[in-house]
């Protein structure tokens, strides 16, 4: 019987300001080569978040869809959380605690749900590990294509599953595909992934952590409509 797991994380990046002088020239030959004018280039530099080699994990979201009782994760010390919000208990401590935490939360499952989780959350949540010294202890990586995974680390990415593996050419987002099942998007509170860094900034880390539940819960509504109608 399949352990579920839904995924999902939220990042910030570093200061452009704060990186070396050969880091910043790379990324701004790369800014421009990517841009079709400079304002676009300039606007990228806020987007370090994107990159686990320019980012960090500030949360972690972990829900287990047929019981709807999940764990998130949160990279703070300074300010204090309540132990539970939204129904979902939370856990803090710095990226490598979270990290740590995560994982070891991770071996009691054998399937992981996300949504671009193969682009975004699976790479990022790898690599950080990594750069602290963690070892995952599961590989979300291993084969693209379900059939080909292993069984005690099968990554379900709807939006791989949903596009066919790209059949269907324009991928859409989250956002787009809640709307067309009738689900709730985790958008429409008006906090999206830009919003993410502002937030951390200000220290309005609940609202992040409102706005990542939002995120898991809707991402294992769409999973269950995929799974009725769709898997085979």
């Amino acid at each position: 019987m399949a352990n579920k797991l839904v995924i999902d994380i939220e990042t910030v990046g570093v200061d452009f300001d704060s990186l070396d002088e050969t880091s910043q020239k790379q990324l701004e030959n790369y800014f421009s080569y990517t841009s079709k004018d400079d304002e676009e280039a300039e606007g990228k530099k806020d987007k370090l978040g994107f990159w686990p080699l320019t980012g960090e994990v500030v949360v972690i979201g972990c829900l287990n869809p047929d019981t709807d009782k999940g764990m998130v994760f949160v990279n703070i010390n300074k300010t204090k959380l309540p132990e539970e919000i939204d129904g979902i208990q939370i856990e803090t401590g710095d990226e490598k605690q979270i990290l740590e935490l995560f994982w070891e939360t991770a071996k009691k499952y054998n399937t992981f749900i996300t949504f671009n989780g193969r682009g975004m959350d699976a790479p990022f949540l790898m690599i950080r590990s990594a750069i602290h010294g963690i070892r995952p202890s599961k590989n979300l990586l291993k084969n693209r294509y379900s059939s080909y995974q292993d069984y005690d680390a099968m990554h379900i990415d709807l939006a791989d599953q949903l596009t066919f593996y790209g059949a269907m050419r324009k991928p859409f987002s989250l956002h787009f595909w809640t709307r067309a099942f009738g689900i709730t998007s985790p958008k429409e509170e008006g906090i999206s992934g830009d919003d993410v860094k502002r937030l951390y900034t200000e220290g309005k880390v609940k609202d992040i952590v409102k706005y990542n539940i939002r995120d898991i819960r809707a991402t294992a509504e769409l999973y269950k409509r995929w799974e009725r109608y769709l898997s085979f």
